[in-house]
């Protein structure tokens, strides 16, 4: 790739929390981007700093993301933090594999000669749909002949604030068994955008598979449920779900799904739940198949409970988005 500061980039979903972290990161040290998104109604730039260049198409389209993204120009790197928004089969196909195998196609034709992936910690131990279809393109990816760069991140803040409204409110905190069958070091957006524009010109992280948390030590839910309780100056006050009883759902709507297709992704979704009920975002140790909290490396400054600190502070309800489904406020 050049031996320049200055890099022109295609970047890929931009519009989610972290990919705008990463187009301001991005801008920051002074690269040019270019972000292909999905036309909208309401603000055009849909809350994108100024600076950067914004094309509009559908990404799951190689024609469009060929005429209306890369628009028969030069780029040097490919940057995608795109993921599917629901993990459901279909969904982790067209997007976490599907278009990022076009992408990578017509940014080799456009002179790519590196591209940044932000990947997930998940695809270590893959038994859901996404995952598969996550490592499916990390292996296209590494044998594409591109410089690389697989960034793996841990739990996001927003992943893991469900719950403070429903406490706000009064209402227990949600555990799964004793609160202490996993852990994780959770990296806030802004973090993870400047490590993710930082793998640009780090020749340390280039060619590599990269897990990466936030500062501190690993966290378990019990551990955010007694500081959010602190927090709020509430009596701790929880309410525990048996993971068996999520494994009777997963069956119940398994079993129907073969008879109503429509089930078939809930009872999908209900997978991904247990999934994250029960497994640690921590990096897996390849020998013991246990997750190792000290083999995980941690960067930035942001802390988890700084972030809820400030939630509770502002009276601020957290805009789940597509992680909606891995924190339900249910009664």
């Amino acid at each position: 790739m050049p031996d320049l500061a200055t890099r022109r980039v295609m970047l890929l979903g931009a519009t989610g929390t972290i990919g705008r972290a990463t187009a301001e990161a991005l801008l920051a040290k002074g690269h040019d981007v270019v972000c292909f998104v999905r036309s909208a109604s309401g603000d055009p730039r849909r809350g994108l700093p100024a600076g950067l260049t914004l094309r509009f198409g559908e990404v799951t389209d190689p024609v469009s993301l060929e005429h209306q993204g890369f628009a028969g120009e030069r780029f040097d790197v490919l940057v995608s933090c795109l993921a599917s928004r629901t993990g459901t089969p279909l969904d982790a196909q067209a997007i976490d594999c599907k278009a990022h195998v076009d992408a990578l196609r017509l940014a080799k034709a456009a002179g790519v000669s590196q591209m940044v992936l932000l990947s997930a910690i998940c695809v270590q131990r893959p038994l859901l749909a996404f995952q598969q279809a996550k490592l499916a393109f990390e292996a296209q990816l590494v044998t594409s002949g591109l410089d690389y760069v697989i960034v793996r991140p841990t739990a996001f803040f927003k992943s893991l604030s469900g719950q403070v409204e429903r406490v706000r409110q009064g209402k227990p905190f949600l555990l799964f068994g004793d609160g202490s069958l996993t852990a994780c070091k959770p990296i806030s957006d802004a973090d993870l955008g400047h490590y993710l524009a930082e793998c640009l010109d780090n020749p340390e992280r280039r060619n590599r598979i990269l897990p990466i948390g936030g500062p501190g030590p690993a966290i378990t839910p019990l551990q955010q449920g007694e500081e959010l309780f602190r927090l709020l100056g509430q009596q701790p006050k929880y309410r525990h779900v048996p993971v068996a009883m999520m494994d009777t759902i997963i069956g119940t709507l398994g079993l129907l799904g073969r008879v109503v297709p429509r089930l078939r992704n809930k009872a999908e979704l209900a997978r991904i739940g247990r999934y994250y009920a029960t497994e640690s975002m921590l990096v897996l140790d390849p020998d013991t198949k246990a997750y190792n909290a000290d083999a995980t490396p941690s960067t930035g400054s942001e802390t988890l409970f700084g972030y809820y600190d400030k939630l509770v502070k502002e009276k601020a309800v957290v805009n789940l988005g597509e992680h909606a489904i891995f924190q339900r406020n249910t009664a």
